[in-house]
Parts: structure tokens; C-alpha cells; sequence
């Protein structure tokens, strides 16, 4: 398995998160420790507010509120709407306000503290 999700990271995959939840719970409960314990009732808490989102089960992206304006640009640049970056009118984006409008199709979810947003 990848490495187990964090709040620390910026971009998680719903489906390491699950993977993450399955493998703490095919362990007996008596033989968890403390905080496996808080990581799979974390885990357990974050999918409960996530699993809304329609490909939850099959693959959605969280994106750290911290990094979303990154996202939205390198989304921005994968998706081919950036064909030179390098040159205005394109050097005078306002990503701010892009992430803002991208958000409109995400919702948040807490994780431990953290501020994620994934698709609706």
C-alpha cells in the first residue's frame, strides 16, 4: 500500500483512504493501538463526510484547501487550456479567483482539522 493519508498532504485519492480504512479494520480491534485507533475513527469520520461525492468508491480527488489555487492551475494546464503559459494574456490569470469558480463544483470536508475539497 502507498504511503497511509495525511492532512499533511496535499492531494489524497478517496480510494487510498478506503484502502487505508480496510486494511486498520481487517486488523482485530484488540490488537490496534491507540493511535490506530484515532487513525481508522479519523479515517472512518472523513469518509462518512466525503462518500457523497459520486465517484467516492471509485477514485475522487481531495484537494488540500491550502493548495487548491495550485490545483486549479495545474488542472488548468492538463486539461490543455494553457497551451503557453509563458505569455500574456496567460501571465495575468488571476488563480485566486479560478480556484474560487472551480470550487463552486466541490465541496469541503474536514480531516483532522484540515480543510479538503472534493468534487459534488
Amino acid at each position: 500500500m502507498r504511503n497511509a493519508p495525511s492532512n499533511t498532504d496535499d492531494v489524497l485519492d478517496s480510494r487510498s483512504v478506503i484502502e487505508r480504512i480496510e486494511a486498520l479494520e481487517s486488523i482485530e480491534p484488540v490488537d490496534l493501538d491507540e493511535d490506530e485507533k484515532t487513525e481508522l475513527a479519523t479515517l472512518k469520520t472523513l469518509e462518512e463526510e466525503a462518500s457523497g461525492s459520486p465517484d467516492w468508491r471509485y477514485g475522487e480527488t481531495l484537494v488540500r484547501d491550502s493548495y487548491f489555487t495550485d490545483y486549479a492551475q495545474q488542472t488548468a494546464e492538463d486539461c490543455g487550456m494553457l497551451k503557453d503559459a509563458t505569455s500574456w494574456p496567460l501571465t495575468c490569470i488571476d488563480w485566486d479567483e479560478a480556484a474560487s469558480e472551480l470550487q463552486q463544483d466541490y465541496f469541503s470536508v474536514d480531516f483532522d482539522g484540515v480543510t479538503y475539497w472534493i468534487r459534488s
